[in-house]
């Protein structure tokens, strides 16, 4: 088995996580990303005063050159790396609590969600959580979810609107409900920085 795999599934390990014993300093927190969001969301875009919103939040897990459209919402957001070069545009949904990473020179497109946590079904105040990969230079689609647990490979692409509930390889086009590889890119038709 390829080590990168198996580091993979072993980063993929389910956490779960009791609402109901959130610490103070967990509440605190919260509330402190809740606010920052929402002078985020009602500030300028791309000015000083909003740069340093985003650098408050994300501190120093936003790459150098990354762009962030707003709107901008989730729950412990503060806890998403973002890399270097990475375009986000308006309106992610970022439900962070299991982990979410966006590797440099990555897209994603507006109305985007990216949901690293779930409830369990028989005890909805327990999230069931594992994190969300989105490698280099991958494109998410408009509208697009990507669920808990799930790696976008390198430049991959999911199509709009899809579901993504399994891994989608480097260079594959993901598309649908739930989605599947429609087709391979050609890498040899890459080049990178």
């Amino acid at each position: 088995m390829d080590t990168e795999i198996e580091v993979r599934k072993m980063e993929c390990k389910e956490i779960r996580v009791d609402v109901r014993t959130a610490s103070i300093k967990e509440s605190t927190e919260g509330q402190r990303q809740t606010k920052i969001l929402f002078q985020i969301n009602h500030t300028m875009p791309f000015t000083d005063e909003y740069n340093h919103l985003l650098k408050e939040l994300f501190g120093n897990n936003l790459g150098d050159g990354s762009m962030i459209s707003p709107p901008l919402n989730g729950a412990c957001v503060g806890s998403v790396k973002i890399g270097r070069n990475v375009f986000i545009n308006s309106n992610l949904l970022a439900m962070a609590r299991g982990g979410i990473t966006i590797e440099d020179n990555a897209m994603i497109a507006a109305n985007v969600q990216l949901i690293s946590n779930n409830h369990d079904p028989y005890d909805l105040c327990t999230l069931t959580c594992k994190p969300v990969l989105i490698r280099e230079y991958a494109w998410v689609g408009a509208g697009a979810t990507i669920l808990p647990g799930v790696c976008i490979g390198r430049h991959a692409i999911v199509g709009a609107g899809s579901v993504v509930t399994k891994d989608v390889p480097d260079y594959a086009v993901a598309v649908g409900n739930p989605a599947k590889v429609i087709k391979m890119l050609d890498k040899e038709k890459f080049q990178e920085d």
